[in-house]
Order: structure tokens, then C-alpha cells, then sequence
């Protein structure tokens, strides 16, 4: 047992950052295993190095259970500040990669439904026709998952319905962020199913009817229930709460169960022929979408680029 505590100095010539790599690995995939393919050693050596680093710091830093390997209190004290180390050095390979060549990098975008369908498939290609050496890596999920992610540096930018601003998870975090158009909702069905009805259908007339709902724990949730509260109605009863795109979409193609989906998300399926508008709300009735960045960190090179090319596509100077 150590009777001294730990320096900068004396724990900085302990470790090896090889160590904290192999753990972040472990942390993230929870599996020894997936954690040696992807650092390309073999399991013996992930392990040992686990043992070395619990070692280090006199306690153990994962117990085995039948969901993989669990971090105990020491190892998520430990994984809060290495995925924050992990975060630098890939900000540091992009700023040299950007300095030498200035077309390569790597920017981790979060998407919320809002943005997955439209804006975001036309700024990636954008960003991809002009500097091809970017390495794109798309994770979409819940503001409530996307954001603590964004402020740990595992992601390096969110694209979409931004909360409001009196929402606590607006503010939890030290992120800014910047609004880039404002967003109006859409009853959407698939097309096949609902040809025998007029283009616009007054939404007390569909509320009977079989409903795709945002996840409660969405902000994107508050607007739909805000929008039948508006017109003197009370939520359907039959209803699928999902924030798939595709999940939703195939729903609505094999049956006639309509969905509530930003405007400029269902544009693209609406043009293909696949769906179509059954009603429109009041303009801004979805809110603002816009892109979330962390306050205390300047963007990467890759991730600058990125909110370049996505201004650009909602017509904003960069």
C-alpha cells in the first residue's frame, strides 16, 4: 500500500499511455477479447496489462459478469479521465495529419432524428467530395446519451433538434450551441397505404389511428405532446415509441401507421414516392435544429470542416 499520494511527475513515469489505450478499448467494447482485435494484441497481453494498471493503482478496475466486463468504481473514476486523454490524442493526430496534407482526420458526428435523414447525408457528402482523406464515423441516439458523450470528447459534434434552452439537459453540460434553421412537423404515412384520402387530413380524424411516437425521455417528444395538447387532443393510444429512422419508415411502408417527423426528414422519402403528408403543423412546431459543440474546446481541423460544409447546406455563411 502506497503511503504517499500520487504526483503528476511520479504517476506520468508509471504509466504508459499504450496501458490507457488498452483500457479505454476494454472499457468500451466491455470484452477482453474485442478489446485484443482491436488493438492487435492478443488476449494474454490485454490482460496482463489490465493487471499492470490494477497494479498501479491497488484495486481492481473490472469484475467479470454475464454482460462482459464491468468497470468498478476505480476503473469508471479512471475511464471518465481516459476517454477525455483518448479525445486529445485523436484532436492531436487530425491537427498533424491536417498540418501536413490538410485533407485528413477523423469527426465523430451525433445524430438525433431530426438530422439523420436529410442534413446530415448532404453534408457528409459535401465534406467527402472535397476532402475524401476525412474518415466519417456517424453514432445516432437520444440528446440524453448524445451529449454526455459530446462533453467527455467521444464525440466531436451533435447535429439536431437542439432542447430548450429551460430543459435541464440544455444546460448540464458546456457545450454551445448554434441554431441553423427552425424546423416545422409532419404527419407522415406510407404512401401505398393512405391513397383514398384527400392531400390534407385534420389531425383529430388521424389520432384514432395507429401512431409511431418519439421515445419519452426526447426532447423531440415534448413537441409532439405539445402539439396535441395545442388542438384538444389527447396522445393515441396506439401507439410505437421509436427514434429509428429506418425502423419507422419500414413500419409505416408495411402498414398504415403514421409517424410525426421533421419536416426536412421526410422530404427525401416523400420525393421518392414512399411516403407522404397526410398533415402539416404550424411552422417551428418541431423547434430549432441546429449543432452542439464542447465550450471549452476548440473543434478539430476534420470537425471544423465538417460545420463548414453543414452551414453551407442549410444556405449560412461557414
Amino acid at each position: 500500500m502506497r503511503s504517499l499520494p500520487w504526483t503528476a511527475l511520479n504517476l506520468g513515469r508509471k504509466l504508459k499511455f499504450h496501458q490507457l489505450q488498452v483500457f479505454d478499448r476494454v472499457l468500451e467494447t466491455g470484452s477482453l477479447v474485442r478489446a485484443a482485435n482491436e488493438t492487435g494484441l492478443t488476449q494474454p497481453a490485454v490482460s496482463k496489462i489490465v493487471h499492470e494498471l490494477e497494479a498501479c493503482f491497488e484495486g481492481p478496475l473490472f469484475v467479470r459478469s454475464n454482460r462482459g466486463m464491468q468497470p468498478t468504481e476505480l476503473g469508471e473514476l479512471l475511464g471518465h479521465r481516459v476517454k477525455s486523454l483518448m479525445a486529445e490524442l485523436r484532436y492531436l493526430t487530425d491537427e498533424v495529419n491536417a498540418f501536413s496534407a490538410g485533407t485528413s482526420g477523423h469527426v465523430i458526428v451525433g445524430t438525433l432524428i431530426s438530422a439523420a435523414a436529410d442534413l446530415l447525408p448532404r453534408t457528409i457528402a459535401m465534406l467527402k467530395e472535397r476532402t475524401p482523406g476525412v474518415l466519417v464515423t456517424v453514432r445516432e441516439a437520444t440528446t440524453a446519451q448524445l451529449f454526455p458523450a459530446l462533453a467527455s470528447g467521444d464525440l466531436d459534434i451533435v447535429v439536431g433538434r437542439l432542447p430548450e434552452r429551460s430543459l435541464p439537459v440544455a444546460n448540464a453540460f458546456a457545450l454551445t450551441h448554434e441554431i441553423l434553421f427552425n424546423e416545422s412537423l409532419s404527419v407522415i404515412g406510407g404512401k401505398r397505404h393512405w391513397t383514398h384520402l384527400p392531400d390534407r387530413v385534420p389531425l383529430a380524424e388521424l389520432r384514432e389511428g395507429a401512431w409511431i411516437l418519439p421515445v419519452p425521455e426526447s426532447p423531440s417528444r415534448l413537441a409532439a405532446e405539445r402539439l396535441f395538447h395545442d388542438a384538444g387532443l389527447a396522445l393515441p393510444e396506439d401507439v410505437v415509441e421509436s427514434l429509428s429512422v429506418l425502423t419507422n419508415i419500414g413500419l409505416m411502408l408495411e402498414t398504415p401507421r403514421v409517424a410525426l417527423m421533421p419536416r426536412a426528414a421526410a422530404t427525401p422519402f416523400v420525393e421518392s414516392g414512399l411516403l407522404r403528408v397526410l398533415a402539416d403543423t404550424m411552422s417551428g412546431s418541431f423547434g430549432d435544429v441546429g449543432y452542439s459543440l464542447r465550450a471549452d474546446k476548440s473543434p478539430s481541423p476534420a470537425c471544423a470542416r465538417f460545420v463548414a460544409c453543414l452551414r453551407e447546406v442549410c444556405g449560412l455563411k461557414p
